[in-house]
């Protein structure tokens, strides 16, 4: 699992206060290209503020809530987004952990903080989503018949 910046539970929201349906479109079209390339499952979860003071412990529970941890070779990620508290959190599955070295994210993880701080959201996440697929087709490369095991949706907290 990777920590980038530090994430509360509660129940999730349907809408985005922050991204149009339009911005929404485009990170979910980066969500379906970067599938392309590899079996690994991404998602992205985004709430206004986080309401733990660990975005590692809120990242944590995001993931379990999405049921990230329940594919096949446990190849899910998670960008998480607290867009007010200015916390974001990269956090892979145990798959993943066990086949790549210590700074496989750190690529992934430049690209977002450069974004974000430049306030590009949008293009932070796409181009995040996009670098992460690069790098999971490494170890879990795109097979024939490979279904796609989560919706490629974003969700959204409170």
């Amino acid at each position: 699992m990777f920590f980038i910046h530090p994430y509360q539970s509660g129940p999730m929201a349907t809408e985005s206060l922050f991204f149009t349906d339009e911005e929404q479109q485009y990170i979910i079209e980066a969500i379906q290209e970067a599938e392309k390339q590899t079996s690994g499952e991404v998602k992205v979860h985004i709430e206004k503020k986080c309401p733990t003071p660990d975005v590692m412990e809120r990242a944590k529970e995001v993931f379990l809530f999405l049921h990230l941890h329940e594919t096949a070779e446990r190849n899910g990620v998670l960008f998480y987004l607290a867009y007010e508290d200015r916390k974001f959190a990269v956090l892979g599955d145990k798959g993943i952990d066990e086949k790549v070295t210590a700074n496989f994210w750190d690529s992934t993880k430049e690209l977002l903080r450069n974004h974000f701080k430049a306030g590009e959201y949008k293009e932070g996440l796409r181009h995040g989503i996009l670098e992460a697929g690069l790098q999971l087709k490494k170890h879990f490369p795109y097979q024939s018949g490979d279904i796609n095991e989560l919706p490629d949706d974003i969700s959204f907290g409170q």
